[in-house]
């Protein structure tokens, strides 16, 4: 299930950024974070890719989405220019963010290389 953030949840999900100054990951499974808008095109496309791969790598893998419109202090945050933006957040590693509709073999690919996932 790919679950919507709002400004309060990414402080207890992801990342408190008005206590760190510096990156720190809250959660204990690495994540995938889509920053998208209702009325974006590209977005339509992904949506359906990471509901597919939340049911794919349930248990393994958190998957959020940021309304960049609801939530622009989070989109300005992770400057935040184009949408989709796809945000890989490893556990215990800096997290490494994607621009654009990417093919379901691209995430699968991010999630083995930069989440340190295997399906």
């Amino acid at each position: 299930m790919v679950e919507n953030l709002t400004k309060e949840t990414f402080k207890e999900k992801v990342f408190n950024y008005e206590v760190n100054q510096d990156w720190k990951y809250e959660g204990d499974l690495p994540c995938i974070i889509d920053f998208y808008a209702d009325w974006c095109g590209p977005c339509k496309m992904v949506e359906p890719i990471l509901n597919e791969l939340s049911k794919e790598y349930d248990g393994k893998i958190k998957f959020y989405r940021v309304n960049t419109d609801q939530e622009q202090e989070l989109a300005a945050l992770f400057g935040i220019r184009s949408i989709p933006s796809l945000l890989f957040v490893p556990v215990g590693e800096q997290p490494q963010m994607a621009v654009g509709a990417l093919p379901k073999e691209a995430f699968k690919q991010a999630i083995k290389e930069v989440l340190k996932v295997e399906e």
